[in-house]
């Protein structure tokens, strides 16, 4: 009775301190401040970065948790959402039960334990989004596109998970004994939107073959010369996701066609504020009344390949369906500062829009 009572008291003492930190205010960073400080890692530049992030994840983090007890439909219930709940309480707890980090010791040992947080957050996105499939074959679908108060929350809850993601992966990887030449942890000061286009095409396209087969040709326009800073594994989900939609339009528009297959085609202009990927294919385009569609988290054409075992599962690994990537992919794009637009020609083919901001000065958008 004793050790129930004692569970019960730590559970509330720990809810009440979750709201405590989940009312604090958020303190943004810009890419450009992350390499200005990341270009000297110095131990006390380590030990400040440690000290602000073991003030701010408990800030972020709680806010998450938070919101993950409140969700409209009963998604707060559903077992992939209490699950991922879990994990932020856990995270959160994790944080908070470290004491002050005051000399490199101290941050050796939290720079371990965040990036312990960080696998444990691995699978958040397919567990959500496992979730929010649970919640839509118990609910009537047609209300589904009612769901905007859900889809706010997705958007908000994906936008905060990348900030964290990324302010703890740029800190670890700020240890590197041996940076690539360029690096200021994971971002590329002389990053090759070309190059990462070439290298996400080919994935994409392995990915295609795999699914159907064959694939369809990218060919790629742009400066091989060009470089500007950014995140290369955020630009590589972005160009990955758009592509394979690209692909999986045409495949399947000219699977039983005698006609050439046309190719995909990426374009890479560098303008003085933004740096802007476009990518365009034949492959019918989508109708106008589903467009507004296509950015929600409710919405995919493809057949559903979530089933109950996510464990596992990790970013990218089937053609579609997860209905998550478009939307996922913008919020990327805005997270510095940039954006992600679709337009399409309905019977003949669509263009994204990738907009990378050139100066690297937004702050992060902090839901």
């Amino acid at each position: 009775m004793a050790v129930k009572k004692a569970a019960e008291c730590s559970s509330k003492a720990l809810a009440e301190e979750v709201q405590r930190w989940g009312a604090m205010k958020q303190n943004g960073v810009s890419l450009r401040y992350m390499m200005e400080f990341g270009a000297r890692p110095t131990e006390k530049n380590l030990l400040l970065s440690a000290q602000f992030l073991h003030k701010e994840l408990p800030v972020r983090i709680a806010r998450r948790a938070i919101e993950l007890e409140s969700l409209p439909f009963g998604l707060s219930q559903k077992p992939a959402v209490l699950k991922v709940r879990d994990w932020y309480l856990e995270s959160f707890r994790d944080i908070r039960s470290f004491p002050d980090v005051k000399d490199s010791n101290d941050e050796l040992a939290f720079t371990q334990m965040i990036k312990m947080i960080k696998v444990r957050h691995n699978n958040v996105v397919p567990a959500m989004a496992l979730g929010v499939q649970q919640l839509k074959r118990d609910i009537n679908c047609k209300v589904v596109s009612e769901l905007e108060e859900i889809h706010r929350f997705l958007d908000r809850f994906y936008m905060s998970r990348i900030g964290i993601r990324m302010l703890i992966g740029q800190h670890v990887a700020l240890h590197d004994p041996d940076p690539e030449p360029g690096c200021i942890g994971q971002i590329n000061t002389r990053l090759s939107p070309m190059q990462v286009a070439r290298t996400a095409s080919e994935d994409a396209r392995s990915l295609c073959f795999r699914e159907y087969g064959s694939a369809p040709d990218v060919n790629i326009y742009g400066d091989p010369n060009f470089t500007f800073p950014y995140v290369p594994s955020h630009l590589h989900l972005m160009v990955f996701e758009l592509v394979k939609n690209s692909l999986r339009a045409v495949q399947e528009r000219f699977m039983d066609s005698d006609k050439d297959v046309p190719p995909v085609r990426i374009i890479v202009a560098d303008g003085i504020e933004d740096v802007t990927i476009k990518i365009s294919d034949e492959g019918g385009g989508i109708a106008r009344s589903g467009l507004p569609k296509i950015f929600t988290y409710l919405y995919s054409t493809a057949k559903n390949p979530l089933d109950e075992t996510y464990e596992g599962i990790s970013d990218g690994v089937t053609m579609a369906g997860y209905g998550y990537g478009l939307p996922i992919s913008r919020l990327y794009a805005r997270y510095f500062g940039g954006d992600l637009q679709i337009i399409s020609m309905e019977g003949y083919g669509t263009d994204a829009y990738l907009h990378l901001s050139r100066l690297g000065d937004s702050q992060e958008p902090l839901p």
